[in-house]
């Protein structure tokens, strides 16, 4: 079992004397004379250190009885780096839940997902939480109402069910126990500056990051590799379309200087918690890049690349078995070749869309589609088209599953038993779908030459043996590789 930071109470205490916004989602600090809990970084002035005490989630400061902050919004915080760092069971459990698999699924589900009995999870996570999974999911649900409440003109009841409550009346009690306020005193208390909605089922929010967050590779990178009908760029936003339990939807999302903003339009609100988690992996928006700059910037030839443009983020996915279809597509072809074979299935085999700004059409194929596919149409080489339809196969019946909930280095060494996956394919898809942090792609011809460049090593060997310095970041120092070339994933687009 891992140790939290909330166990460190000196250490915390700093941290909230200080108003450390690194801080914010690490731990959650309870005022014991008022019964409310903060961000460490809540503008107040802090209480003593004897009236304060430490816990790891938000679920568990309201288990033990504590009420949000009204001024400094705890549950608006980042999420804790800690779930995508690590691959162990409290991390992939986490990462279920804040896709809503609880609210979905139940407890039982999110066993069954992960391997292991209810017991199980429910210990494991109490012991490093302080808080079950009905919590943990109880608290996310609390935290999309007050969003709905303050930003959408929803009736109550509506946002009840599109928040995941079972009823009215659960939706109330909690409300009232979160945040000391009645659903309608907090729609009344929120600002007037509220953005009116686009068109029937928009919402307009702000993604909160840790700072620094540079936007050039990561928006550079989702915008060069766009597949048309599917993503797009446009009026400085990244826009694409959404598969989601209940339906589908379109996200505009647009980097500013204190926060990224999302604009979602839903068919179904239900799926409003799940796109928000999805948007914030697709943005690595929860990474802590202090630490991460901080331990490639030991290395002196990588430390000029971070002090020039430090917050890289790694550009994920919001939909995986999405992502490896498309490494297989882009295997030794262009940038543009491997965006025209995936527009070719997305033309032939998308779900379409209605948007109402244009530009984007479809869904990309869901693996049930692809798996039906005639090989004889796929314009490409036959070894790969064998790459293809084995890859889609795996996917389909679930033999190989790159979800949030997926044991990374299980999932790697599948994925290496396909024929046509070598390293490349396996490494890029464990760093952008599976999200592993570590993930190192030596092999890659931009890295050996950003290396050669650089005076680091550039065989394959050589380089990872250098970069064992740079774990468990070295996905992050990819980034940073890359970004010495000319390349558009590197930039952000005008």
């Amino acid at each position: 079992m891992q140790t939290g930071m909330h166990t460190d109470t000196e250490r915390c205490v700093r941290a909230v004397r200080s108003k450390d916004a690194r801080f914010d989602g690490w731990f959650f600090t309870a005022v014991l004379t008022t019964g409310i809990y903060c961000r460490p970084s809540c503008p107040v002035v802090p209480p003593k250190p004897g009236n304060m005490t430490f816990y790891p989630s938000a679920a568990a400061c309201q288990q033990a009885g504590f009420r949000a902050c009204k001024r400094c919004r705890p549950d608006t915080s980042p999420g804790s780096p800690e779930w995508n760092r690590r691959a162990d069971l409290t991390a992939r459990a986490m990462r279920l839940i804040a896709d809503g698999v609880v609210d979905r699924e139940g407890v039982p589900g999110l066993a069954a997902r992960l391997g292991y009995s209810t017991r199980q999870i429910e210990r494991q996570l109490l012991a490093e939480l302080g808080a079950g999974p009905l919590a943990l999911a109880r608290a996310q649900r609390a935290q999309t109402a007050r969003l709905l409440i303050e930003t959408t003109p929803l009736p109550m009841a509506d946002i009840a069910f599109a928040a995941g409550f079972s009823s009215i009346r659960a939706f109330n009690d909690t409300v009232r126990e979160v945040y000391a306020l009645a659903p309608s005193e907090l729609r009344t208390r929120a600002p007037r500056s509220r953005p009116a909605a686009a068109a029937p089922g928009t919402l307009s929010l702000r993604l909160p990051f840790r700072a620094p967050l540079n936007p050039d590779n990561l928006f550079g990178h989702l915008a060069a590799t766009a597949v048309p009908g599917v993503e797009e760029w446009r009026d400085g936003a990244y826009r694409r379309t959404l598969r989601l339990p209940y339906g589908h939807g379109i996200v505009a999302l647009t980097p500013k200087p204190d926060h990224i903003a999302c604009r979602l339009t839903l068919t179904d609100p239900r799926d409003l918690t799940v796109a928000i988690s999805r948007c914030r992996r697709l943005l690595d928006l929860d990474a802590d890049p202090v630490a991460i700059d901080d331990q490639l910037r030991a290395d002196p030839l990588l430390a000029p690349l971070v002090d020039k443009a430090p917050g890289r983020r790694v550009p994920r996915t919001v939909d995986e078995a999405e992502f490896a279809v498309r490494a297989v597509l882009g295997q030794q072809v262009s940038t543009a070749a491997a965006r025209t074979h995936a527009a070719r299935l997305v033309t032939a085999h998308g779900d379409p869309v209605d948007d109402p700004e244009g530009g984007l059409t479809h869904l990309f194929p869901s693996t049930e589609a692809l798996a039906a596919v005639d090989p004889q149409t796929l314009a490409m080489p036959r070894t790969r088209r064998a790459t293809f339809t084995t890859l889609v196969a795996h996917l389909a019946d679930g033999s190989v599953n790159p979800g949030v909930e997926s044991d990374w280095a299980e999932t790697r060494a599948r994925l290496l038993d396909l024929p046509g996956f070598g390293p490349w394919t396996a490494d890029v898809i464990a760093m952008r779908a599976l999200g592993d942090p570590d993930a190192f792609l030596p092999t890659d011809l931009g890295i050996r030459r950003a290396a050669a460049e650089l005076g680091l090593p550039s065989t394959p060997a050589a380089l990872t043996a250098r970069a064992a310095a740079w774990r468990p970041w070295r996905a992050y120092a990819v980034q940073y590789l890359w970004a010495t070339d000319d390349h558009p994933i590197n930039f952000l687009p005008v």
